[in-house]
Formats: structure tokens, C-alpha cells, sequence
């Protein structure tokens, strides 16, 4: 990985973007797609769009989310304690003991989440599973007046957000989901340079799809493309645990997940996985059955219907603070994609 683009990957991955809450790391996402699109334009939903050969007449979405999970202030008690609602799906269990940030309008505020010590707890409540409701997030405040005078109710929370790297080229770090996936698309984006683009190309930074899959569908809406891929994290199965029987077998190092099944258009998969082979990218298949719940899924059924593929970067321990990812997949997702562009002709028919 280039180190300017290893650097975009760090920032954005320690930046706050709860979904709703995603200026920050757009912001960032602006300031270095405009070193290699043609034109970068923010909708009133916040999603940001950078595009390529805009003119031509073959319009081809890639699309990864920006937004993470988070929490955002709901109360404050006489004593200074925050309690939090969700953004997104949370195992409670998982921010029992974790250090937090609250993302006030003077800057992060540094908080953590904790519960009554073992030696209190009664032989009933140690058998009882956290919920998040009876959690409260400790800021240090005096009291009310004290936390009322830095937070504002509202106000969103993410999990300290620090980036590290691992053995093998492997990193964790929360947000992972999907912020792997938004730098695949412009890194996609950026890789086609070198090249004749006879698409146009955009690369979507898309909002709020923790909450709904909602800035994929006023994206796609927008920019009405003949293909559309979203990319996205995935359950990787190479650890303790995971049925591979019911998952499937996904591991990490070994290249990025082409999908099949109905979300997915089937004329657009073999392209993927004729791209793959043709540049000797290694890859890994999954079979999915329902509706993704990823930006795929809003994408397919924009207005008449788009050619919809989806692309997984295999992910350990999805939605928690140390969620981990080969930095090897997301290089080769990233020229499997800008290879399947710029082999496009410009007058494809997917139709099945």
C-alpha cells in the first residue's frame, strides 16, 4: 500500500462518523479524492461523490459506507453520568470497560464505560447479560451543571478510535466497518488513472447505512448507474468459533469476497471474477441467499434497476473496538475493481 494512501486510511479510520453524524471524515474524503477525480460534489444527504469521465455514456457506481456505529447522548443525571442511545447494532457486552469519546462542538471529550466491580455484584446480577440501557458513561463531571456545560444531549459518542497494526500487515481498529470499504472505492477510483476509462466512474462515500442502507439509495437515485457495486466488510470464518458450514469459508490475506446470489447480478459476477483471474488477483466466493443488508441491496432496486455486484473484505470481529483486516485484501479489491473498470468497453448489456 502507496504510504499516501496507507495515511488516508489511518485518518479516516480515526475519525468519528456515526452514522448522521459523518461531516468529519467527509470532509477528509473530499479533500483527497479532489487530487484525482474530475469532479467531487456533496448531496444534501451527505454523501460524497467523486467521479471520472463523467460524460460518458456507461454510468458505474462503487459505492462503501463512511458511517460507523456509535451512540449519541440521551440524558444527563444529577450526578454527571451520560446514558446513550445506540447508533447501529451493538453487542452490549462489548463496550462494558472500553474507553470512549464524546464528539461535543468544542472537540472529543474522553469518557469510559464501565458497570458495578465484580466484588459488588450479587450472585444474581453476575449471571445477568449487560444491557445497554442500565450503562452509563463516566466523563469525570461534578454533577449535572458541570456535564451539561460541555455535553450537549445529542451529542454522538464513538469508541476511542485508534488504528493499529498487527502482525502479517494486518490492522485493527474500529470502524473497519466499512471505512475499508469507502477507501476501496476511491483508491479504485484513483488506480484507473493510468488508464482509458470508457465509463463513467464514480466513487461514492456513502452515509448512513448502519441505519438503513439510506445514502446508497439517494446516491444511485442521483446518479442513475448501469452498474452499481457496493463494498463492504464481511465475516471472515478463519477464527475459533465461527462455523464455516454456515458462514462459509472466508479468510483473511486470501483476497476480497466476490458475492453470488440474487442481489448480485450474474453476468456482473463472472466480469469480477474474469478481472480477477485475468490479473492474477487472488479471491474468495460467497454465496448469499436473502436481500444483502449492504448498499448492494439499495443500489439493485434503484428506479428501473441496476446490474448489482458486491465486493467483501473479510473482517474478524465485526462491530467492536478491535475489528481486523488484511491490508493485502484491501490493496487487491482495490485493483480488482479499478481492472474490472477499466476493462469495460462502454456498451456492456448485463441483462440476464
Amino acid at each position: 500500500m502507496e504510504p499516501q494512501a496507507l495515511e488516508f486510511f489511518q485518518r479516516i479510520i480515526e475519525t468519528p462518523s456515526p452514522s448522521g453524524y459523518e461531516r468529519p471524515v467527509q470532509e477528509i474524503v473530499r479533500q483527497y479524492a479532489s487530487g484525482f477525480s474530475d469532479e467531487v460534489t456533496t448531496d444534501v444527504h451527505g454523501n460524497v461523490i467523486a467521479v471520472r469521465n463523467a460524460g460518458a455514456r456507461l454510468r458505474v457506481m462503487l459505492a462503501g459506507h463512511c458511517d460507523q456505529i456509535g451512540f449519541l447522548v440521551r440524558y444527563i443525571d444529577t450526578d454527571g453520568y451520560l446514558y446513550l442511545q445506540a447508533i447501529g447494532g451493538w453487542d452490549p457486552q462489548i463496550v462494558v470497560g472500553q474507553k470512549m469519546a464524546v464528539w461535543t462542538a468544542e472537540g472529543p471529550l474522553a469518557g469510559v464505560i464501565a458497570r458495578k466491580p465484580l466484588h459488588l455484584l450479587t450472585e444474581e446480577e453476575r449471571k445477568q447479560v449487560a444491557k445497554l440501557k442500565d450503562l452509563w458513561l463516566d466523563i469525570g463531571a461534578k454533577d449535572q451543571a458541570d456535564a451539561a456545560s460541555r455535553v450537549r444531549v445529542g451529542d454522538p459518542v464513538t469508541l476511542e478510535l485508534r488504528y493499529r497494526e498487527l502482525l502479517n500487515e494486518r490492522a485493527s481498529g474500529p470502524g473497519m466497518d466499512d471505512k475499508t470499504g469507502l477507501w476501496i472505492v476511491l483508491e479504485a477510483l484513483r488506480r484507473t488513472g493510468a488508464g482509458q476509462l470508457n465509463c463513467a466512474l464514480y466513487a461514492v462515500s456513502t452515509v448512513q447505512e448502519e441505519i438503513g442502507l439510506r445514502g446508497s439509495k439517494t446516491s444511485a437515485y442521483r446518479i442513475n448507474p448501469y452498474i452499481g457495486i457496493a463494498v463492504d466488510v464481511c465475516h471472515a470464518s478463519d477464527t475459533p468459533s465461527i462455523e464455516k458450514k454456515h458462514e462459509g469459508d472466508i479468510a483473511l490475506d486470501k483476497g476480497p469476497v466476490i458475492y453470488r446470489g440474487p442481489n448480485m447480478n450474474a453476468r456482473l459476477v463472472e466480469r469480477l471474477i474474469e478481472a480477477a483471474k485475468e490479473r492474477e488477483i487472488p479471491y474468495q466466493l460467497a454465496g448469499h441467499g436473502p436481500a444483502s443488508s449492504t448498499d448492494a441491496n439499495t443500489i439493485q432496486i434503484t428506479r428501473s434497476g441496476v446490474a448489482a455486484g458486491l465486493i467483501g473484505v473479510p473482517n474478524r470481529y465485526m462491530h467492536s473496538p478491535v475489528e481486523t483486516v488484511s491490508l493485502r485484501d484491501l490493496d487487491r479489491a482495490a485493483d480488482l475493481l479499478a481492472g474490472f473498470a477499466l476493462a469495460l468497453e462502454g456498451h456492456e448489456d448485463l441483462t440476464p
